[in-house]
């Protein structure tokens, strides 16, 4: 029986006694250990002797009891059984592992960690874990840029950084004489040949298990005393331990026997093996307890950790989803949200809190947003907006001429003729007695409706002879003045306000008053509406409270016509179609063309002698379909026009079906000093065809450029033939920082490998894609160590809320703006920086800090 148990069973045997002298009434015996009053050293344990007591110091520790101090077992043989780091601690010790590594379960042996299953390592094309770290690799043609994760493809002749057989394994730099030199990634060294790089024992431990030494070879592997070198020189593995003792002993002493005996019987202390503890070990009074920490759960046989699945529970208290990871969980958002710094809850993404986000109206709602365009104009590449050509359509339904302007247009009528109430019918100009008589009383009402509206400003102007004339002033009424408002207007609370469009004021109720059938009056603040056009303005709809013309009534249905666009109408004639409404005539099919019915609304109507596709238009000359030129649509069946693109946009190609096809090919220039964009055409619609584009950052002196890019759409269907590239200068063979072919939703960001960039954007005539829009900020390079350092870490990328933060454009615009300028960062509250990112984000970046601002 051990020691422990031994001392278990004598205590219970002390127990006993001590009840059965109680029993028998015996008298006290006083016991120092239950009093305090023994004297033994806080580390020691009093035990009890009979008639006296003895002080024993706890396992850790080591001293006669009275006096203890720590045992520090780091310094005992074999590094306190751990294979990396070994931590003192009061009473114990800990095992730690260098980066690369995790602890495994039995607390001493140390064991790679796969980086490239979180998010391929953030690896462009492959990533290849190594022990104790990874390195990225690129396809075949493509060759590692200096940020280490993403593949640059260039060939080129002659002897330059572009050209991938310049022979430096890791890093190219070119010199001023146009030579190459290379450098090698942090933890390496470059070899007697300046080309090659040595790995060390620096980095990853230098590929190593357990324990690293550099040599003039390079790093030489070893294991613990506890574990066998494996055949591939680095890996470690437990050898039995009656095996290892053979054949290091041929001979064993009886010393050696009852040392190894003593290990054993000590085996269930926190102090060897960790007491056989997955994770945290604490010695008690009745042996070791083992527990686990946050996110694991001790299994039945008390040593062993099981990882928690939190998102089982309640989704993990995620609002949206749960993804569980070894020994934690992580929650995340749907597309459009974000997550908020309680690493629980969502919160939509503004989108249009981004000033460029839509051209004219963005309206947000939960998720997503939608862009929409002024009167007149029509969106096109999904967010921006166009003007719309109205005399493209059947010369706008202008009956003679049409002259289109941003954001409407306008009909006009030849020599001899005048504009139709319509506004877009032309009527002769000859008139008799009557028609004077109605044009001066036209005249006169608009000159009345014009001193109307002068009165009722506070200036009354007069134009007579070229000149102006001011009359007089009609000052505001006093607050004071309760119910004096201007004409036009009507007294609500205290405040006059005007009445509204399809009213009046009337005078006799002081109140505004809905315009009566047959009038209508299209502005506000008046007192009387006007007459609706047509014989005596006569009423035939009996609209009332219309807000313009239009809206009078009695007007001629789509399909027909008359001398002045109002009842009684009679239907288009056959081979004609009308498809608007008040109109004088009907328009000619055209070609001889007639239709089955009179009344035809539409040229479709029309019976053509082939029916024309989307695409095409039908030409009343040839009676053939011909194809849309380049810069127009047509979307339906058996039209007679073609559609002109909206704004300063254009199609790739002629035949086109829809406005998505029409493409602004506007982009390149000089970019700004400290922040920007960098974005393909016609972003976020499709890119066009054929399209060549060139963007240049020259950053302030003693300044360097950062870039990120949140995701790239190019068709890898095109074979390269739509790319990206970012390098020094417009030379094929100078630095390159960036160059991609394909597309990439997850995230990268890289800093440039030259002071100043030449970006070039090209796309063939093959497939299209979305393209991009790639941020840019330019900062001090004395920051410059570490904005790499935080770049070029695998652990940037590997969280999905991590890669959304680098997708958030208002996110990134206060990222980039404090990155640019300092001072900036008071612009936040702490309260506003605290709940603009997940915890995790703000600890990844705190680590960088305090590692770069260490002296």
């Amino acid at each position: 029986m051990g020691p422990i148990w031994a001392a278990r069973d004598f205590c219970l045997f002390l127990l006993l006694l001590n009840s059965r002298q109680s029993a028998t009434q015996l008298p006290e015996t006083r016991d120092p250990c239950a009093e305090g009053s023994d004297g033994c050293h806080i580390d020691a344990i009093c035990q009890t002797t009979q008639g006296s007591y003895k002080c024993t110091c706890k396992t850790g520790f080591r001293g006669d009891g009275k006096h203890c101090e720590d045992a520090d077992e780091c310094d005992l043989e074999h590094n306190g059984g751990c294979v990396h780091e070994c931590n003192n601690i009061p009473g114990n010790y800990r095992c730690t592992c260098y980066d690369g590594f995790n602890l495994a379960h039995d607390g001493h042996n140390c064991l790679d960690v796969d980086e490239c299953e979180f998010n391929n390592g953030g690896c462009q094309h492959t990533c290849v874990n190594t022990m104790g770290s990874y390195e990225c690799r690129c396809k075949d043609g493509f060759f590692l840029s200096d940020n280490q994760h993403t593949c640059i493809h260039r060939s080129v002749e002659g002897l330059n950084c572009m050209n991938k057989e310049h022979g430096c394994a890791h890093i190219c730099k070119e010199t001023p004489k146009g030579g190459v030199a290379c450098e090698c990634r942090p933890g390496f060294e470059l070899a007697r040949n300046q080309k090659g790089c040595t790995l060390t024992c620096n980095h990853g431990n230098g590929g190593c298990q357990h324990t690293c030494e550099d040599t003039e070879n390079g790093p030489i592997c070893r294991c613990h005393v506890r574990y066998t070198l494996q055949p591939d020189k680095r890996s470690c593995v437990e050898r039995d331990e009656a095996t290892a003792e053979s054949s290091d002993h041929n001979v064993t002493s009886f010393a050696e026997v009852d040392k190894r005996v003593k290990r054993r019987l000590l085996m269930e202390t926190c102090a060897v093996n960790n007491g056989g503890c997955d994770c945290t070990c604490k010695d008690t009074s009745t042996g070791v307890r083992c527990s686990c920490p946050i996110g694991f759960t001790l299994q039945p046989d008390a040593k062993t950790c099981k990882d928690i699945d939190e998102c089982e529970h309640n989704n993990g208290g995620c609002e949206h989803f749960c993804r569980n990871t070894i020994g934690s969980f992580e929650c995340n958002c749907r597309k459009g949200f974000k997550l908020l710094a309680d690493e629980r809850s969502c919160q939509d993404i503004d989108e249009c809190f981004f000033e460029r986000t839509c051209d004219h109206t963005c309206v947000n709602f939960p998720g997503g947003f939608q862009c929409l365009c002024n009167k007149g104009y029509t969106m096109y590449g999904l967010a921006h907006c166009g003007d719309i050509n109205e005399c493209s359509v059947n010369n706008g339904g202008c009956e003679q001429g049409c002259e289109n302007a941003m954001g409407g247009f306008e009909c006009f009528c030849h020599p001899g003729y005048k504009l139709h109430w319509n506004r877009k019918d032309c009527i002769a100009e000859s008139c008799d007695l009557n028609c004077v008589r109605r044009r001066s009383e036209k005249r006169l009402r608009k000159t009345i409706r014009t001193l109307r509206k002068s009165i009722n400003r506070e200036q009354f102007h007069l134009h007579f002879a070229g000149s102006d004339y001011e009359l007089s002033k009609n000052p505001e009424p006093p607050a004071e003045l309760a119910g004096h408002c201007a004409g036009g207007q009507v007294l609500m609370g205290r405040k006059c306000v005007r009445c509204t469009v399809g009213t009046y004021y009337d005078a006799e109720q002081t109140r505004c008053v809905l315009c009566p059938a047959g009038t209508y009056q299209d502005e506000e603040g008046q007192t009387s509406c006007e007459v609706c056009p047509g014989p005596e303005g006569r009423d035939v709809s009996k609209t009332v409270g219309a807000r313009n013309m239009s809206e009078c009534g009695g007007q001629c249905s789509p399909g027909q016509y008359s001398h002045d666009g109002f009842m009684p109408c009679l239907p288009c004639p056959l081979g004609s179609y009308q498809p608007e409404v008040g109109r004088t005539t009907c328009f000619p099919c055209g070609g001889n063309l007639v239709t089955k019915r009179s009344g035809a609304v539409t040229f479709q109507e029309c019976e053509t002698k082939v029916h024309c596709s989307p695409g095409h238009y039908y030409n009343t000359s040839t009676h053939r379909c011909i194809r849309c030129p380049t810069g127009t649509f047509q979307g339906e069946f058996g039209q007679n026009y073609c559609v002109s693109c909206p704004g300063n946009t254009t199609t790739d190609f002629d035949g086109s079906t829809n406005i998505m096809q029409c493409k602004n090919r506007q982009c390149g220039g000089e970019l700004g000093d400290f922040t920007g964009f960098i974005e393909s055409p016609n972003y976020p619609g499709n890119y066009p065809a054929n399209i060549e584009c060139t963007w240049t950052i020259n950053p302030p002196p003693k300044r360097r450029i950062l870039i990120v890019v949140p995701e790239i759409f190019l068709p890898i269907e095109d074979e390269c033939g739509d790319y990206l590239v970012m390098r020094k200068s417009s030379l094929s063979n100078s630095v390159t920082t960036y160059e991609t072919c394909q597309t990439y939703e997850r995230p990268i960001a890289f800093t440039s490998r030259s002071k100043r960039l030449w970006i070039q954007f090209r796309s063939n005539e093959g497939n299209s894609g979305k393209g991009f829009q790639v941020p840019y900020v330019t900062y001090d390079e004395d920051y410059q160590e570490l904005i790499e350092d935080i770049v070029r870490d695998g652990r940037l990328y590997a969280s999905e809320n991590h890669q959304e933060i680098l997708k958030d454009k208002k996110l990134m615009k206060a990222l980039f703006d404090v990155l640019a300028h300092p001072q900036n960062f008071f612009n936040y509250t702490a309260q506003e920086s605290r709940e603009m990112f997940p915890k995790s984000f703000i600890r990844f970046l705190r680590s960088k800090v305090l590692r770069f601002l260490r002296p």
